[in-house]
């Protein structure tokens, strides 16, 4: 299974924001749309990531003003990327080798979409219940010998 195809059952909504934006606006957005990342965009250019994982280190650092903290104060910076033609195991691996929730998926400066750890592990559940689904349906009709019946 491709990235594009993990894309395509969970959907394409895009949620962005401005690096100036404060944190309370971010946090805002991240709670209305029941979302655990938004992508930080400058002048038409993905310039970070922001996920609840940097806004808990932007509330501990910033103490009682980390609501008026801009985004770009607290964002990870240049983010890995998943490409739409990524093989889902290669995704998988990538994710738990550096400890990544969400990647951005870019087709080349075009942001596609972002996949989470969780978007991940539906579509293999998915795919699983699909091949399992196809195996049962094979085995319950497997060729017989010709007068073999079935046995009750």
């Amino acid at each position: 299974m491709l990235v594009s195809e993990i894309l395509a059952i969970k959907g394409k909504v895009l949620y962005t924001i401005a690096p100036s934006r404060s944190m309370a606006e971010a946090v805002a957005i991240m709670t209305e749309q029941d979302v655990g990342s938004l992508v930080v965009f400058s002048q038409g250019q993905m310039t970070g990531m922001l996920t609840f994982r940097e806004v808990l280190q932007a509330v501990h650092k910033g103490g009682a003003g980390w609501a008026e903290m801009p985004v770009e104060a607290a964002m990870l910076p240049g983010p890995m990327i998943a490409s739409p033609d990524m093989e889902m195991d290669a995704l998988r691996r990538l994710m738990v080798d550096h400890h990544q929730r969400y990647l951005p998926v870019m087709d080349g400066n075009t942001l596609m979409g972002v996949v989470s750890f969780h978007d991940v592990a539906k579509a293999v559940l998915e795919e699983q219940s699909f091949e399992n689904r196809m195996l049962k349906n094979y085995i319950r009709n497997w060729p017989r010998e010709p007068g073999e019946e079935d046995e009750k």
